[in-house]
């Protein structure tokens, strides 16, 4: 569907998700991610900026694809990516387009729990229940200040959506992202 929207279309749909982004990351309450199933690219960006994350056991992939379709991974993804997992993990991760099983994103860091699929949506709002049931204020003001560098990530990013737009009809990345919707409709029964 991306694929088939327009120039202004497509930077609204960028500037869209940089709002979610934004509002994840500078939500006054705790939020919980829980990942049910694959979630390459978006599906992992998403959650990078919640509180808390977990997602179900299983055959699953989730990590940054971005490049393997021919875009660069943007700054404000790469930053929060770094504030989780540290410098070099975050390079190998976003550079190298690795695809993680829960096993691997847990081990690093990437997410906080794996749990049993059919636990996953309950265990979710167990760690929000266990948070909003601690005394509000200092937890907080204790959140805020733990997490103070996230707003800090949107607040100029006009020359950031830009690039970004820019990535998104590059001739690589037209030419990749063509090629695997391709591959993909060929897969359909």
């Amino acid at each position: 569907l991306l694929l088939t929207l327009n120039r202004p279309k497509m930077n609204e749909v960028w500037r869209e998700f940089y709002a979610l982004l934004g509002s994840l990351a500078c939500s006054p309450i705790p939020i919980a991610a829980a990942i049910t199933g694959h979630a390459p690219a978006g599906g992992t960006v998403l959650p990078l900026f919640c509180d808390f994350r977990c997602m179900a056991e299983g055959n699953w992939k989730m990590g940054f694809t971005e490049v393997q379709v021919g875009l660069p991974l943007p700054p404000v993804i790469v930053a929060a990516l770094k504030r989780q997992l540290g410098a070099r993990q975050a390079e190998r991760l976003a550079a190298g387009g690795v695809l993680l099983s829960p096993a691997e994103a847990l081990n690093i860091g990437l997410i906080d729990e794996v749990v049993a699929a059919e636990k996953l949506v309950p265990r979710a709002v167990e760690w929000c229940e266990n948070m909003l049931k601690l005394p509000s204020k200092a937890m907080s003001e204790t959140r805020a200040k733990a997490r103070a560098d996230m707003p800090a990530l949107f607040e100029s990013l006009d020359s950031e959506m830009d690039a970004v737009a820019a990535s998104w009809w590059s001739e690589e990345a037209q030419r990749t992202l063509r090629a695997v919707a391709e591959r993909l409709a060929k897969k359909k029964p």
